[in-house]
């Protein structure tokens, strides 16, 4: 080891001056190879927010309204706490090995989601494809980073920031589709045959030298993230509706996740291969980017997951038709991360955009504070662009920034943590929106029995009853809304600190 010129210690030999242990690059994969590579990113993405149309059904079969977010809590709790143990295990055993098994773990909790006889049995299975999906993401991004150079990295940046408004916004569209034309379990099921597909390839096609190390694994970092994130995504899902807020099992939880998170980062400091370097942190930039990161994550996974019980429940929309009611928002997403990526490639400043971003997403959440329950469903639907196009700005500005501030060194780190962060983020975001959305539902005069009801089931009620529960959801819509704007106006604020750095050339 050797000390560099920023302060922090260098390794020498292979290690510093090629690829990361265990892997050769070469001139980049092929296309079929990145295909598949990127597919088993999308399906880890997809799978956080495919379930949202087909929650009302699911509840409807399998009961248990009251653990409802927990369905997507959980996916989201299990992949963002396994996802630095398999970038640790990639490093350390060869990465193709790694994403392979993660693979197979998130096809086998797929099976067993869609599989699952109650609600319980669902949490469970959705926390073992959330253990796969951890691994389907870093897995994804180390390798095409390991295998691709960097005159290439603007290329896979661009498809990986294409294919992530899709994978979130999209997740609803197909799964009310599925639901509706098959089974709300095809909605696991379909994941089988395109990760079959993404195994195949991988294992025929995909080559990389793997050579053996001696094993460093920061486990004592590992348990402590873990006890973190579980204390502080149960305190933002019970805080308010099973337990008061003042209750001593909040405050516990509160209590353990703050004493886990600093007992973290004193582990982080002294051990030899830390699972998040300290390091990245001393960079104000990077810092500030990985709390917009999680602030964006929040803010999108709430909004995206309880519009469509909206468009179901309000609007009578088809649980397909609540997911392409949310196109202008995918739209909005897609459309400004390539102008964005254009625009920056010319060299432009980008300081102004996550600003824009977060003031663009305040106001877009404000602007659907205006739906009723007589609301137009078009008007609805087309107000979505705005938070779209405000959600688009962040995330593009946000990884480029992770980027730029991170030395070559520390690359797969930085992608690692800001994935890791955007996940927490929107485990605890859904927890904390879908906590007040549960609470508002029950002020504004549910019917007794009326969050076990589906869509059709309110459909033939009598007026009285259907109006109640409109109210009631539009009101419980109204509070994720309020809530996702206050996310926007932190993000405006903090994003006003941002240094302008110019962009690395090399």
């Amino acid at each position: 080891m050797t000390q560099s010129t920023d302060g922090t210690h260098a390794r020498q030999g292979p290690e510093a001056a090629g690829p990361p242990p265990g892997d050769e690059g070469g001139s980049g994969p092929s296309k079929l190879v990145l295909f598949a590579l990127l597919l088993g990113l999308v399906l880890g993405l997809l799978d956080g927010t495919v379930v949202g149309t087909a929650l009302p059904t699911i509840v409807g079969d399998l009961g248990g309204l009251d653990h409802l977010s927990w369905v997507v809590t959980v996916y989201l709790l299990t992949a963002s706490v396994s996802t630095p143990i398999w970038g640790k295990l990639g490093d350390l055993y060869g990465r193709k090995g790694a994403f392979v098994w993660s693979v197979t773990v998130f096809l086998a909790g797929s099976v067993l989601s869609g599989l699952a006889q109650d609600m319980g049995q669902l949490i469970a299975f959705r926390a073992v494809q959330g253990l796969g999906a951890g691994g389907l993401m870093v897995g994804a991004l180390s390798i095409i980073g390991v295998m691709m150079p960097p005159s290439q990295a603007g290329r896979s940046q661009a498809m990986i920031g294409a294919m992530m408004p899709v994978a979130l916004v999209g997740g609803p569209l197909l799964g009310g589709f599925l639901t509706d034309q098959l089974n709300w379990r095809w909605v696991f099921y379909v994941n089988v045959p395109v990760g079959a597909l993404a195994l195949l390839v991988i294992g025929l096609r995909l080559h990389l030298h793997t050579e053996r190390v001696k094993p460093r694994i920061d486990y004592a970092g590992a348990g402590l993230l873990t006890t973190a994130i579980l204390a502080l995504t149960l305190l933002g899902s019970w805080g308010g509706t099973r337990y008061g807020w003042s209750s001593p099992q909040i405050i516990g939880l509160g209590v353990t996740g703050a004493v886990a998170l600093v007992w973290f980062v004193r582990v982080e400091r002294r051990v030899a291969e830390p699972i998040i370097p300290p390091r990245l942190f001393a960079d104000r930039n990077f810092t500030l980017a990985q709390i917009l990161t999680f602030l964006a994550g929040a803010a999108m996974l709430g909004a995206s997951t309880y519009l469509p019980q909206y468009m179901q429940f309000v609007r009578g929309a088809s649980s397909t038709a609540s997911g392409m009611l949310l196109l202008p928002l995918m739209a909005g997403m897609f459309g400004a991360q390539l102008l964005l990526g254009r625009i920056l490639s010319k060299g432009s400043r980008y300081r102004p955009y996550p600003v824009l971003g977060g003031a663009l997403t305040a106001v877009g959440a404000l602007l659907l504070l205006a739906t009723g329950a007589g609301t137009p469903t078009a008007v609805t639907s087309a107000l979505t662009l705005v938070l779209g196009i405000g959600m688009g700005l962040l995330m593009q500005s946000t990884l480029l920034i992770t980027i730029n501030s991170a030395t070559p060194r520390d690359m797969g780190a930085a992608t690692g943590t800001a994935t890791l962060v955007r996940t927490i983020g929107s485990s605890l975001g859904i927890a904390v929106l879908g906590a007040v959305y549960t609470s508002r539902l029950h002020t504004a005069g549910m019917p007794d029995g009326g969050t076990s009801w589906t869509p059709e089931a309110v459909r033939g009620m009598p007026d009285g009853v259907r109006d109640a529960v409109r109210t009631a959801v539009t009101d419980g819509l109204h509070g994720v809304l309020i809530g996702a704007a206050l996310l926007g106006a932190v993000i405006f604020m903090v994003a006003w600190l941002m240094r302008e750095v110019p962009l690395r050339e090399e």
